[in-house]
């Protein structure tokens, strides 16, 4: 086979429907909106979420809690995940990124006490639990508060 004698599977390709084209075209007059009513017309239909009237759901369905625009959104990362850097290393935020760790840092950086640290290093971030902070000193390492 040669690349000119390529050609799509049967049934891949369709020709569109010529809307409008007379009445042996099969789609002539009306165009396959049928007669009249909301649909027929240009630019009819319904938005989503309408129920031909009817009080939809999310009318019907009772509001409840509260989304606070103020929350702050930490990026997460446990102290077992640190041992992945050589002893001495100051890991940072902007670090983490690069390496992979952390996805994206949203509105800060929160270190966890979940697992053992390893190595002596510098760790700063915008937040540390209790336990983290312990984990580190032990280990020889330091905590910086950005």
């Amino acid at each position: 086979m040669k690349l000119h004698e390529l050609k799509p599977a049967t049934g891949a390709r369709k020709a569109k429907k010529r809307l409008g084209r007379g009445i042996a075209a099969g789609q002539g007059k009306t165009s396959g909106r049928g007669q009249k009513g909301q649909n027929a017309r240009s630019g009819g239909g319904v938005r989503p979420g309408f129920e031909g009237g009817q009080m939809p759901i999310y009318r019907r369905l009772p509001k409840r809690g509260f989304t606070n625009p103020n929350r702050v959104e930490y990026a997460i990362v446990n102290l077992d995940t640190l041992n992945r850097f050589e002893e001495g290393t100051v890991v940072t935020p902007e670090l983490l990124v690069k390496e992979g760790v952390v996805k994206n840092l949203k509105s800060g950086l929160k270190v966890l006490g979940n697992g053992e640290l390893e190595k002596k290093l510098t760790v700063k971030a915008h937040k540390f639990s209790a336990s983290a902070q312990e984990k580190i000193n032990a280990a020889g390492g330091a905590t910086e508060v950005i």
